[in-house]
């Protein structure tokens, strides 16, 4: 029962570790690199939701070539 406990306590503090080293990384990549956004309306359409659906299109926002001044003819451009 002492050595169930004890492997407990080495998987919940295996997690912690895991979990304080894993959402900086996550959140530098997500406000840095790309992040994933849901585009919803007919503000977009014919592009993104077309046919008149009432779904969402769920797009990655680039954020990287933004930062590098890579924006060509015909891209789409999110402004918050």
């Amino acid at each position: 029962m002492a050595r169930a406990q004890g492997l407990g306590k080495r998987y919940i503090k295996a997690f912690f570790k895991g979990f304080f080293v894993a959402v900086p990384i996550t959140v530098t990549f997500l406000d840095r690199v790309a992040c994933v956004a849901r585009v919803e309306g007919a503000s977009m359409q014919p592009s993104l939701n077309p046919g008149g659906r009432q779904t969402s299109d769920v797009v990655l926002l680039n954020q990287w070539s933004i930062r590098n001044y890579d924006v060509q003819r015909g891209d789409i451009v999110s402004l918050v």
